[in-house]
């Protein structure tokens, strides 16, 4: 290693890709090289610009020979720096094989070579899929810009439209900007918490084109709330719902606690999976709703129900995955920790006439009283099949023990996060359980993100 300094020039070929887009070479003394903007397969140039004892970083300077699986027509155009789109670089059909290879590796850490690992399903859609956009508001010399942060940043990135969003979004984008300017309302400033406007937040009904605008302030009201809905709505008719989001704490956490509805209704609605959802501004919505459509279709299949289960959903948000599967059960019992979620769930059971379905309140990391509300509205009941959706961090020890005890046959796990998926199967197979095929979906194309789902049964 002490050979190898700062600025270096190396010429290295690259062999792998890690989950954040770098590109992984070694040097003649195997030393790992991780180089952003590379590609499998290229022959590159590369400055060195950090030395570990384990690892060298380096900047692409030149690509000598591009891969066969490099993308020559890349649909970003954003900068580099700003770091969404790891994989833009890279052939679609070799990202859904790295994704692949990125669960494999995963579970092979985790103590589980022998777990077979699908092939990455897809939709095969790569542009203009989520449904769901925040931007960050800042005044800059140039006037006020909403964009994105560069990578482990808060610097930002204007940006007047991503690959990844409909191309409306950038156009209301752009009316709130304007309209902030012209009636006097400041952007937001991180260093000094003065300003009013801190982001632009905006939700799709993709099968409804239905669209909620919310701007998230630094302040308790909005003086021209008014003029501001009936203008955005006037503007764009796709808006049903405008929002005001307050959020006065110094804080990376975008939303606060408080909605108000000031134009329209307080929630969207969309279809999926055959069913209607209403949608709030906090409620959980899966953001690529025909991936979606193909993920919740596989936890169905994996859970295998006949009619005569009670299903758990746990985690459940708005419903969305148990009441795309209550016809195939005998009852349906959603738990979830946010009320407004809850009541969303309620009344989205309620739309679709589904009459099996109930949903309380409920913290899955609280298995002391996980089912108690239930079980006092229900009577005494064991589900028969669970299904979770956890966050990225995973669930919890405490669930999968109490999952155990109670002697849940069959889970069902939509993963967000593989690592924490191949962790939480290692202890459910210290439980007893065995672990079913896990099958990568991607939902985030152009991203390092892959959602995964799995069964896991006890023996």
């Amino acid at each position: 290693m002490n050979n190898i300094k700062k600025n270096d020039l190396l010429t290295l070929d690259i062999t792998d890709m890690n989950n954040l887009g770098a590109g992984i070479a070694h040097t003649e003394e195997g030393i790992t090289v991780f180089i952003t903007g590379a590609v499998t397969g290229d022959r590159v140039s590369a400055k060195v610009i950090k030395v570990t004892k384990t690892y060298l970083v380096a900047r692409l300077e030149q690509i000598i020979t591009p891969s066969q699986y490099r993308e020559l027509s890349p649909a970003c155009h954003a900068p580099a720096s700003c770091g969404g789109c790891c994989y833009r670089n890279l052939k679609y059909q070799h990202e859904l094989e790295i994704k692949r290879d990125y669960v494999k590796s995963v579970f092979r850490k985790a103590g589980l070579p022998d777990v077979e690992i699908e092939d990455t399903r897809s939709i095969g859609q790569i542009t203009g899929y989520r449904n769901k956009a925040q931007y960050p508001v800042r005044q800059t010399k140039n006037g006020m810009k909403a964009g994105f942060f560069a990578t482990k940043t808060h610097d930002l990135i204007p940006a007047d439209r991503c690959m990844l969003q409909p191309e409306i979004f950038s156009e209301i984008v752009a009316f709130v900007l304007d309209f902030a300017q012209k009636n006097g309302i400041s952007a937001y400033d991180e260093e000094t918490g003065r300003g009013i406007l801190r982001h632009i937040y905006i939700r799709e009904g993709k099968e409804t084109g239905q669209i909620m605008l919310c701007l998230v302030i630094n302040a308790d009201s909005l003086s021209c709330a008014k003029d501001f809905s009936r203008a955005v709505m006037a503007a764009f008719t796709e808006i049903t719902s405008v929002m005001l989001n307050v959020n006065k704490k110094n804080t990376n956490v975008i939303l606060g606690d408080k909605f108000e509805c000031i134009g329209g209704r307080d929630y969207i609605v969309d279809r999926l999976c055959g069913l209607e959802f209403m949608i709030s501004a906090g409620s959980f919505y899966q953001v690529n709703h025909d991936a979606a459509e193909l993920l919740y279709g596989l936890a169905a299949e994996r859970a295998g129900m006949t009619g005569n289960e009670i299903l758990a959903d746990l985690y459940c948000g708005a419903g969305t995955i148990g009441l795309s599967m209550a016809e195939k059960a005998k009852m349906l019992v959603g738990i979830e920790i946010v009320p407004e979620a809850v009541e969303c769930a309620k009344k989205n059971a309620e739309i679709n006439g589904v009459e099996n379905a109930y949903f309380f309140c409920g913290d899955a990391s609280d298995t002391g009283g996980l089912l108690a509300n239930a079980k006092k509205t229900l009577g005494d009941f064991t589900p028969d099949v669970v299904v979770i959706d956890p966050p990225r961090k995973g669930t919890t020890p405490e669930l999968m023990d109490y999952l155990s005890d109670i002697g849940i046959n069959k889970i069902v796990y939509i993963s967000c996060g593989p690592d924490t998926l191949a962790r939480d199967c290692a202890y459910f197979k210290k439980l007893g359980y065995e672990i079913g095929v896990v099958t990568p979906v991607d939902l985030f194309p152009g991203t390092g993100h892959v959602e995964s789902v799995v069964c896991l049964t006890r023996k």
